[in-house]
């Protein structure tokens, strides 16, 4: 699925990988955050031979020109989850909105682990 807009110099469509590209690099730009990780073990074996590491561990969702986000993440420890979580997710919806020019209706945050 994509993202499809259009304004006086035309049509623009963007897909939900490249939405979960710059999530996922905008996720990794936060503090606090270790890495992201894959939903799912056929994620990981899917992703070993795509090598995409902003990508993964974002599922980005599309309905009616409306993205919703979720991110699966580990943090540092010693951090505040509550803390990084609203870095995080104001991050990412700020990132994606300036990026698409589209609303970023939810950015949900799952919290995987905890980085030693």
């Amino acid at each position: 699925m994509s993202v499809n807009t259009s304004n006086i110099y035309g049509k623009i469509v963007i897909s939900d990988d490249v939405i979960a590209q710059v999530a996922g690099h905008a996720a990794l730009d936060c503090y606090g955050v270790h890495e992201l990780v894959s939903r799912k073990f056929t994620d990981s074996v899917a992703e070993l031979f795509n090598r995409q590491p902003y990508g993964s561990g974002v599922k980005v969702t599309i309905v009616e020109n409306k993205i919703y986000i979720s991110i699966y993440a580990v943090l540092k420890y010693g951090v505040s989850i509550d803390a990084v979580s609203d870095s995080l997710r104001s991050a990412v919806k700020y990132k994606v909105e300036q990026f698409s020019g589209m609303f970023v209706r939810a950015v949900k945050i799952h919290v995987v682990g905890i980085k030693l």
